[in-house]
């Protein structure tokens, strides 16, 4: 399946998007007493966790915390898609999963709503601020993603914690070592911790927790945690859950009276270039914990941005498809990157706890990698 540009980003950003005003001090809740469950070896739970990749029917609320010590961005824009939002805070999402081909990820903002839902082979995703909708028809297999284990690239954001533990555990092999922890609640439910250190020094994580639900299997939270830090960069999970299937009226949609209705498809790229060949610009260089994703500049950044450096007059309209405000915000972010060369050339680096991003020659690559790692990627990528 082919998306826009837009739809690429959006369709997976609206799942960890945030709310309208950012919840102050939130946090995943956790009981301090552990919970007592049957032992299970770290070879034991990993088969566990695994062998229990159909997620039941159920509701609840997510919260998705980042945060990467990047310096403070401008709140232009209140869409959970935008790029200040998915960069920063905490983000709440209600979860209505009947199967994978039919759920709700509902993002309750400030006086509007952001929805994505799934009913069959159509999908919406409806963001009430503007009455917009996108409306995308797709394969009758399309559903197997969601608990199918595969890379994390920039477009494919995790849509709850099953789906991020899915992303995760594709790394698990001989550059891991999996060990457990502390048993814990997490919602309300007896949970293992399983947690995966990668061997490679290059790359920049130290751990990943994962909470596994004692009696389900289902991953109820997953922790990123940078070298070195006692907090994690990054985390996903249940702040309450029910194991109950959500009513009918909460997986239908129709698109409400004067909304603008943009319809995409497999094999289309309507919004983009007119074409079905729009994501050929993505690239990756490595593999499992230091894998890099190569991008054009121009897929990120809007139009009038060039080289390493943020256009000279911003403009808050400009934002495509990551919302208004954009340039702004990459101003913040971009203002922070540092000059950087060697024998692969030159540009700017933008180093965070958990990712470093190098911008040079019109292209842009991440990576949750040390810089030299991003370097050597420089001209060696390979197409996605």
């Amino acid at each position: 399946m082919k998306l826009s540009r837009r739809g690429r980003w959006a369709v997976p950003a609206v799942a960890v998007a945030a709310t309208g005003g950012v919840i102050a001090g939130s946090t995943i809740a956790i009981a301090q007493a552990a919970p007592a469950l049957p032992a299970k070896t770290p070879a034991q739970l990993l088969a566990y966790v695994t062998a229990n990749q159909r997620v039941p029917p159920l509701t609840g609320t997510v919260v998705e915390t980042t945060s990467l010590g990047l310096p403070q961005l401008p709140q232009v824009d209140s869409n959970p898609t935008s790029l200040s939002s998915l960069l920063t805070g905490s983000h709440t999402v209600k979860v209505y999963w009947e199967n994978a081909q039919h759920f709700r990820l509902a993002v309750p903002q400030s006086l509007s709503e952001t929805d994505l839902i799934r009913n069959g082979n159509t999908a919406w995703l409806w963001e009430s601020t503007s009455n917009a909708v996108t409306k995308i028809n797709l394969p009758a297999d399309t559903g197997k993603h969601l608990n199918k284990r595969a890379p994390v690239t920039p477009a494919a954001a995790p849509l709850t914690p099953q789906q991020a533990a899915n992303q995760v555990l594709a790394a698990v092999g001989k550059t891991t070592t999996v060990r457990t922890q502390t048993n814990v609640t997490v919602a309300g439910e007896a949970a293992y911790q399983l947690v995966l250190v990668p061997k490679d020094s290059q790359s920049t994580i130290g751990s990943i927790q994962i909470a596994i639900d004692g009696k389900t299997g289902v991953p109820l939270r997953v922790q990123v945690f940078a070298k070195g830090a006692t907090t994690p960069a990054f985390q996903v999970g249940y702040t309450n859950i029910s194991y109950v299937a959500p009513a009918a009226a909460n997986l239908a949609f129709t698109p409400p009276p004067g909304a603008k209705v943009t319809t995409e498809g497999a094999g289309s790229d309507h919004a983009a270039t007119g074409s079905a060949s729009d994501e050929s610009g993505m690239g990756s260089y490595g593999s499992g914990w230091t894998a890099v994703a190569e991008l054009p500049q121009s897929d990120l950044l809007p139009s009038g941005t060039g080289g390493g450096a943020p256009a000279a007059q911003p403009s808050s309209s400009s934002g495509g498809m990551l919302g208004g405000g954009t340039q702004e915000v990459l101003n913040a972010i971009l203002g922070s990157a540092k000059p950087v060369s060697g024998s692969w050339g030159s540009g700017e680096l933008l180093h965070t706890s958990l990712l470093n991003v190098l911008i040079t020659g019109g292209e842009m690559y991440v990576g949750a990698v040390e810089p030299s790692v991003l370097y050597s990627a420089v001209g060696h990528t390979t197409a996605g």
